[in-house]
């Protein structure tokens, strides 16, 4: 098991952060593409990457990336630097950037617990080029296995969230306390310490008025991840629920540099195309209320509510997230557009 344990200035500083990070997501999706679990959300997206890989000729560096990143109690930090959370380009920068004696310290517990791949030793030589081609096989891997999936995975991300964030305001003075006891049962809040049961060492973690960063994750299975090093900056992965149907969420809607399709209706135009009470809902889901709310705040029951959720979920308008017997939505990077774009038309007449 493994203890976090927080102070006041600890819980101020613990946030959950607002996307996934491209290179974890790089590590877990290596550990699921060879895994015998998750195989009812996962089957499809592994025949599809499998088949990309072997169309792109990336099968061997796939095969050089695996024992690097076994999928253990323990695999190198410096494969997922807290930049990646700033970008793919951004996080592999950093991992050619790792200075080597830390890259050979890495290597040296990675051999003692289960073996280092041989071609791993080169990325501690003076010259760069091994680094450099590392860096270049992950982003070969990830443009075949995670960039067309991006979009969903990122709208999964956002629905959790909302979710978290949720938790947090709702849960008074001690607002951080009411996120983190939002993640049970895979993680147990008991103040001022949080409890990971799943953790294969049994260890404490003293924060020391560093905070703690959750991270999100598609790819991870079943348990919360933290850094290995307890010096590193302190970070918790966790994974979404395993949604079977994650890849096809929002299908048919296309989103560019912006983040959405483009769409312009004014008020009137938007009742027109939505529906009065569908587009009211769409309006309320800006606020990330659940099910219940909503039909408060339109004016219509439950049931009906669920229903019309349902239409603007599957029109990739909104994101929704089971949490204990509550659905929460949050308006997708479409639905946003589309309210921004009626709100800035509505000024403009005045």
């Amino acid at each position: 098991m493994l203890r976090i344990h927080f102070t006041g200035t600890d819980l101020a500083r613990t946030q959950v952060a607002e996307n996934p990070d491209p290179l974890w997501e790089t590590v877990f999706s290596l550990h699921m593409l060879r895994a015998r679990y998750g195989r009812l959300p996962f089957a499809e997206w592994r025949r599809r990457v499998r088949g990309e890989l072997r169309r792109h000729a990336r099968t061997d560096e796939v095969r050089q990336l695996l024992p690097l990143v076994p999928d253990a109690s323990y695999f190198p930090d410096f494969l997922t630097p807290p930049e990646g959370l700033l970008g793919l380009e951004e996080g592999i920068e950093a991992v050619v950037a790792t200075p080597r004696e830390r890259i050979s310290h890495e290597l040296g517990i990675l051999h003692e617990r289960v073996g280092a791949p041989g071609w791993a030793q080169d990325l501690t030589d003076r010259s760069p080029h091994a680094r450099r081609r590392l860096g270049e096989m992950i982003s070969g891997y990830h443009e075949r296995a995670l960039t067309p999936y991006w979009p969903a995975i990122r709208r999964r991300a956002a629905a959790d969230r909302a979710v978290r964030t949720r938790a947090l305001h709702t849960g008074g003075v001690g607002g951080a306390q009411g996120l983190l006891a939002s993640f049970r049962p895979a993680m147990r809040w008991r103040p001022p310490v949080l409890e990971i049961p799943s953790h294969p060492v049994d260890r404490d973690l003293h924060l020391r008025g560093r905070g703690l960063l959750l991270v999100p994750s598609q790819f991870l299975w079943n348990r919360p991840v933290p850094l290995a090093d307890p010096e590193l900056p302190p970070t918790v992965l966790y994974p979404l629920d395993h949604d079977p149907h994650w890849m096809s969420a929002g299908a048919g809607m296309s989103a560019g540099a912006g983040g959405a399709e483009e769409a312009s209706p004014s008020a009137d135009a938007l009742d027109r195309l939505l529906g009065a009470t569908r587009a009211a809902v769409l309006r309320a889901a800006a606020n990330i209320p659940n099910t219940s709310e909503l039909a408060r705040r339109v004016g219509i029951s439950p049931s009906a509510a669920s229903q019309h959720t349902a239409v603007l979920r599957d029109a990739g308008l909104i994101v929704s997230h089971r949490h204990a017997n509550s659905v929460f939505h949050q308006l997708s990077p479409a639905g946003g557009a589309l309210l921004r774009q009626q709100r800035a038309e509505d000024a403009e007449r005045g």
